[in-house]
């Protein structure tokens, strides 16, 4: 059998060739499905180098003609125009692969949207890109200069050039500038380097365009590769952000994954009993936490939990209770997450639970009854370990989800409270996720430090994963 298989994918191959030239017939098998997905990701890959390759040709011609620069959207322009024909010639020569341009639109989609941020973020990991050196003019790095020759500049003011642009040596070589006009916004296409600085006189690299004018010159801070510098940065301060978070993030995925199943199996085993009365009412209140936006949700809690005007502690101080320090204390900070983590997740819980329920034999339970078995019983012997299958998979699912729950800790602490000998990043109720976005949109705004804490949250999910799967069992399942 195996060999008339083989002998009949070398026919094919032999009557179109090893790509099926001409031919409207696929290549079989793997090595066929590789192939076409390989042909669609290098019409992809060659749309994109055509792209990039006309969007720099109008860049080149808006500089020689001193026009605006070109908007960024026009590569994508470009590409889609140099995909058409490009799409159209390989279906002419390879018919069989127009059945495979199905998986176009999915695989650009991937590259554009998971592929390339995932790239995109190793390497700013490596690099020192933050809000000072982002590639932009510094605004605090200025000198009025003009402009002699095409190559040579006269500094103004009787400042000295590389004082105030802060160069890294006295002649300012290879020091990265850019011109701005006399309003002070940047003229984003004519950025060059200094050659020398001599006195009052500043030499350039390269020639500036015809009819440029500029009155100011300013420092471009470059974004540089610094190697392992973050990732160093980072575990030197491992105890002050690092070490704390991981264990709450942690602590935190734990606690809600067992908090909320415990609560939706009860609420599903008892909404599930047939003899409850109102059974359908029960169940569509308690649905009622899923059907409202989470958002919305986390909103109303932020006021239900508020310190002095909230209803939680107004009931509290009713029943004669002190009132609690939610959303102050770091500790009641995270019951508060707990709880309403809580709220929101075990309606879906309960419905799993539900569901899986449904697919017990009511058999099992009649024979367990005539043989004397009581409810509970019946629950531990037959309910829990059918429930434990089912809920395996939903348990993982729950538990990675939790890991990188950023909404809830954004939308409800934003990471607080702060206390003392926290970092200005990392407060009392930060996970790993949420510490990322802090530092990269907020305190100092480091994208290059935000990236390097992705890239260990991506490393850190993917062992807790392979973890619990192979404490799930999983992988056994895999290989049977």
């Amino acid at each position: 059998m195996a060999t008339t298989v083989r002998t009949r994918s070398r026919k094919k191959i032999a009557d179109g060739g090893f790509f099926g030239l001409g031919s409207s017939t696929p290549p079989e098998g793997a090595a066929g499905a590789a192939l076409a997905i390989g042909l669609v990701l290098g019409i992809c890959f060659l749309a994109l180098a055509l792209g990039l390759l006309l969007a720099n040709g109008l860049n080149a011609i808006a500089d020689a003609q001193n026009w605006d620069e070109p908007k960024r959207y026009w590569l994508l322009a470009f590409t889609i125009l140099a995909m058409i024909p490009i799409l159209l010639v390989a279906v002419k020569v390879m018919p069989w692969l127009s059945n495979w341009y199905y998986l176009l639109p999915a695989i650009v989609c991937l590259l554009a949207f998971t592929i390339y941020p995932i790239v995109l973020t190793f390497y700013f990991a490596f690099t020192n890109y933050s809000a000072i050196n982002s590639g932009e003019p510094d605004s605090s790095a200025q000198i009025e200069v003009k402009i002699i020759n095409p190559t040579t500049l006269s500094v103004l003011g009787g400042v000295v050039a590389a004082t105030d642009l802060r160069c890294e040596t006295p002649d300012c070589a290879g020091r990265s500038v850019a011109f701005l006009d006399e309003r002070g916004s940047t003229i984003k296409k004519v950025l060059t380097n200094i050659e020398s600085v001599s006195g009052n006189t500043i030499t350039l690299a390269s020639a500036l365009p015809a009819g440029l004018e500029a009155t100011r010159l300013s420092r471009v801070n470059d974004i540089k590769i610094v190697g392992f510098s973050n990732f160093s940065r980072i575990f030197a301060q491992a105890s002050q952000q690092l070490v704390p978070i991981f264990i709450w993030t942690v602590e935190f995925a734990v606690f809600t994954t067992i908090i909320n199943v415990v609560f939706g199996v009860l609420l599903g085993i008892l909404i599930n009993n047939r003899r409850l009365k109102f059974r359908n009412v029960y169940r569509s209140l308690l649905f009622l936490p899923w059907a409202v936006p989470g958002v919305i949700s986390i909103q109303m809690w932020t006021k239900l939990l508020d310190a002095n005007f909230g209803a939680l502690n107004r009931l509290f101080g009713f029943v004669g209770l002190n009132p609690a320090p939610w959303l102050i204390d770091g500790l009641w900070a995270k019951a508060a997450i707990l709880l309403v983590n809580l709220w929101l997740g075990f309606p879906y819980m309960m419905t799993a639970t539900v569901g899986a329920l449904s697919a017990i034999p009511d058999e099992l339970y009649e024979a367990a009854e005539i043989d004397g078995a009581n409810r509970w019983n019946q629950t531990r012997f037959i309910t829990l370990p059918m429930l434990t299958a089912a809920f395996t998979p939903i348990i993982l699912g729950t538990f990675a989800f939790n890991f990188n729950n950023f909404g809830i800790i954004y939308l409800l602490t934003g990471g607080k409270p702060i206390e003392a000998g926290q970092l200005p990043t990392a407060h009392s109720t930060d996970i790993l996720l949420s510490w990322g976005y802090n530092t990269a949109f907020l305190n100092g705004i480091d994208r290059g430090m935000a990236s390097a804490i992705a890239v260990l949250v991506a490393f850190l999910t993917i062992g807790i994963s392979m973890v619990n799967f192979s404490v799930a069992g999983v992988f056994k399942e895999a290989r049977k």
